[in-house]
């Protein structure tokens, strides 16, 4: 379909419906003022029909009914006179015989709003001349005939409806003159807009086969003109910024030479277009890679699968790897969207030194642990004996068990210092059998039997039917929610209820331990699973009670971990700490 074509329909449409909105509305306009003008009229002449009635001395021969014949012919309306009790008196449609087989009147809407108001009009179907009317009636009071209370007059609304039909012909007629005069304006009005929209056309085409000469021609100017003038002056700037852009491209090679971070830029075809020196240097490329597919150079399965992750449009994960010349590396990588093409970037860090560092540090908390828990177990002895003897004063006996309680506190923080040691360097191996949740959360419940006493506390488990089995490694699993639940136990208030639950989330197991404690205070939230941290006074259980280690959530985190889950840790809606557990589905 051309321009032209387009034009001339729009401007078509355009008018048409602009008349199917118009044409209804005058209508509509004209028929109320025809309405209103007729009401008028009738009214008028209601009135003028009572003034005369008013003046009448006595009715002549013939009775009011003759009289009703006679205002009807000067009106050229139905007059109807009407009694108090609403029987007909007259009328100018119907002989004297007739009057007594007509209707009563005093229900009629005209009638009683004349004799409520003053003045009533109704527009009804009549029965008695089967025909839609337009009634107007007024009140009277003439001496010369007491029984006389009402005059109505009566038009037929056949005389609206020809005079409406009539309008509408004209503004019909007149319409369509209307539509036809604009379709021709149109059709010359798009005939001069294609010229010079293909004017415009031609100086494009040239323009794409390469010929960037200006040409001198006046565009005009209105809006096309300033269009025409916009895209000239845009093909003329496209040279400049081409060689902007090669510019900006040697720049960013530099910067990306530069960086210690290793890149890797591959198009939607799986091409390397780009390899800075540090992405040569980690993969030990020796050949120039650009231009050849990715599977050819990247070798490790890992750094591929987040290619191809990011050419399907997703952001991958960071992975930490290592690499086979003892090199340990973090990859991310990420999709780059060039127009409905998706390209892909993946960034390496090194993190070889970081994490050569940390082996040094876990090793030295292994080595001091170790070093640590035989005194400490010596001197557990030794309190333990002074304990034992009979000489001791109160308040010495006092100080013994204070020196006792930490004692023992020392020897769980070795013992938890020693299993993070082996935590960190993937010396706890698991198993991977199915486990009942259920006997998971009485088995923990059972060992913390005594604690619940003392406290008065109750645990109430909530297990759905699907997420009754998973697979992994009970005892380390047990220890885990051992952790959670005395830890559960040691911040909710005596008397409190311990919720344990478990339900199914898609491909995940969602296992959560729930206390009504006071809650852990927004900004420490991110970190409760770090080693020996603690959050707030509100959490914590004074001088007396030293309370745990510092280590069990960090514990806990590991162990999940090691299932391939993990552990988040929130405030729950009515208050208390939910800590949940996402392990992955048999």
């Amino acid at each position: 379909m051309t321009f032209r074509t387009r034009s001339f329909l729009t401007a078509l449409v355009t008018a048409a419906v602009a008349l199917g909105v118009a044409l209804p509305l005058v209508s509509w306009n004209i028929r109320r003022s025809v309405i209103q003008r007729i009401e008028r009229d009738l009214i008028q002449q209601t009135r003028l029909t009572a003034q005369a009635l008013g003046r009448l001395p006595a009715p002549g021969p013939g009775g009011l009914d003759a009289e009703a014949d006679t205002l009807g012919a000067l009106v050229s309306a139905r007059v109807t006179l009407v009694a108090r009790d609403g029987s007909v008196l007259g009328d100018s449609e119907r002989s004297p015989e007739e009057l007594a087989a007509l209707e009563n009147h005093r229900t009629r809407p005209e009638i009683l709003r004349a004799g409520a108001d003053g003045l009533g009009t109704a527009r009804r179907y009549s029965t008695t001349l089967q025909t839609d009317m337009l009634y107007a009636a007024l009140p009277l009071r003439i001496p010369s005939a007491p029984e006389l209370a009402y005059v109505r007059l009566a038009l037929p609304v056949t005389e609206e409806r020809q005079y409406l039909a009539s309008i509408r012909l004209s503004a019909v007629a007149g319409a369509g003159a209307g539509l036809a005069t604009a379709l021709l304006l149109a059709w010359a009005g798009s005939m001069l807009l294609s010229q010079r929209v293909d004017a415009i056309a031609r100086v494009a085409r040239r323009y794409a086969a390469g010929d960037l000469s200006r040409p001198a021609r006046d565009y005009g100017t209105d809006e096309i003109g300033t269009v025409a003038r916009a895209l000239d002056a845009s093909i003329h700037d496209i040279g400049r910024r081409a060689a902007e852009l090669a510019t900006d491209r040697a720049r960013m090679e530099a910067i990306l030479g530069g960086m210690s971070e290793g890149v890797l830029v591959v198009n939607h075809q799986g091409e390397l277009q780009l390899v800075n020196t540090a992405a040569r240097r980690l993969l030990r490329l020796t050949e120039g890679p650009e231009g050849r597919h990715y599977m050819e150079i990247v070798r490790h399965p890992d750094i591929a699968a987040q290619v191809a992750t990011a050419l399907r449009g997703l952001t991958g994960e960071s992975l930490e790897l290592q690499l086979q010349h003892d090199l340990v590396i973090v990859t991310r990588s990420a999709p780059v969207a060039a127009g409905s093409r998706t390209g892909a970037v993946v960034v390496l860090h090194d993190i070889t030194d970081l994490r050569r560092a940390d082996r040094v540090r876990r090793d030295f908390v292994a080595n001091v642990s170790h070093e640590l828990r035989t005194p400490l177990t010596a001197v557990r002895g030794y309190v333990e004996a002074l304990l034992d003897g009979e000489t001791s004063s109160a308040d010495s006996r006092r100080f013994l068990e204070i020196i006792s309680r930490h004692t023992l506190r020392m020897e769980r923080l070795v013992r938890d210092l020693l299993r993070l040691a082996r935590l960190d360097a993937g010396q706890e191996r698991r198993e991977h059998v199915p486990c009942l949740v259920e006997a998971l959360f009485e088995g923990v419940e059972e060992e913390l039997e005594s604690s619940l006493d003392a406290r008065r506390q109750e645990v109430r488990r909530d297990i759905a039917e699907e997420a009754g089995t998973m697979y992994g490694d009970p005892a380390r699993l047990h220890d885990a929610f051992r952790n959670l639940l005395e830890n559960a136990i040691n911040y909710s208030p005596p008397g409190s209820t311990i919720g344990m639950a478990a339900r199914r989330a898609g491909s995940r197991v969602l296992l959560s331990v729930t206390d009504e404690g006071p809650g852990i205070p927004e900004a420490d939230l991110p970190r409760v699973f770090e080693r020996f941290y603690r959050v707030d006074k509100a959490r914590s259980r004074g001088e007396q009670d030293p309370g745990g280690t510092g280590l069990g959530l960090a514990i806990v985190k590991h162990l999940i971990e090691l299932h391939g889950g993990r552990v988040t840790a929130a405030n729950g809606p009515r208050g208390g700490a939910v800590f949940t557990v996402d392990l992955p589905a048999p």
